[in-house]
């Protein structure tokens, strides 16, 4: 169920760029992009932060202000500059950039994602790592995340 939110929040995401921040309207709204953001949230988002919360939670047990913290340091250091490079990479694969054209994307988006990443997450983190069983992590992150998906969408979504 985790995998279905995380797609169904990723579009939602992609929605509030739309209307919100792009300002589009209705009629202008770019339906394919929706959905290519939900795919992305359905096989990509969902599964890899799933599956990287089991594997942090084995590396790192327990839920200690101490162990939090760790987590959130390996996870901010660590997980969150791959995963955010691999998630720029994805959007632009899906958006049909060519090779060259992606990573140019990437190099001119990559820095201001992360730096913006780490401005919303260490705090979120060292609460969901406190506070939260493992097994509704990825649904915290994911509500929180609406914003963050808005941003990612936006930015990534943004030639």
């Amino acid at each position: 169920w985790a995998v279905l939110l995380a797609g169904a929040l990723m579009g939602a995401g992609d929605v509030i760029a739309q209307q919100l921040v792009e300002q589009r309207g209705l009629h202008g709204h770019h339906c394919p992009r929706t959905l290519k953001m939900m795919g992305i949230g359905f096989c990509f988002v969902g599964p890899v932060v799933g599956s990287w919360y089991r594997i942090l939670d084995w590396l790192i047990p327990g839920n200690t202000k101490v162990v939090a913290v760790k987590k959130m340091i390996l996870d901010q250091g660590g997980f969150a500059p791959c995963f955010l490079g691999c998630f720029l990479a994805v959007t632009g694969a899906v958006n049909g950039l060519s090779v060259q054209d992606n990573w140019s994307k990437i190099q001119q988006d990559y820095m201001d994602a992360l730096m913006t990443n780490y401005c919303i997450w260490p705090p979120v983190q060292i609460a969901n790592f406190y506070f939260v069983p493992l097994q509704h992590r990825l649904a915290v992150v994911q509500c929180v995340a609406i914003v963050w998906n808005c941003y990612l969408s936006w930015k990534a979504n943004r030639m």
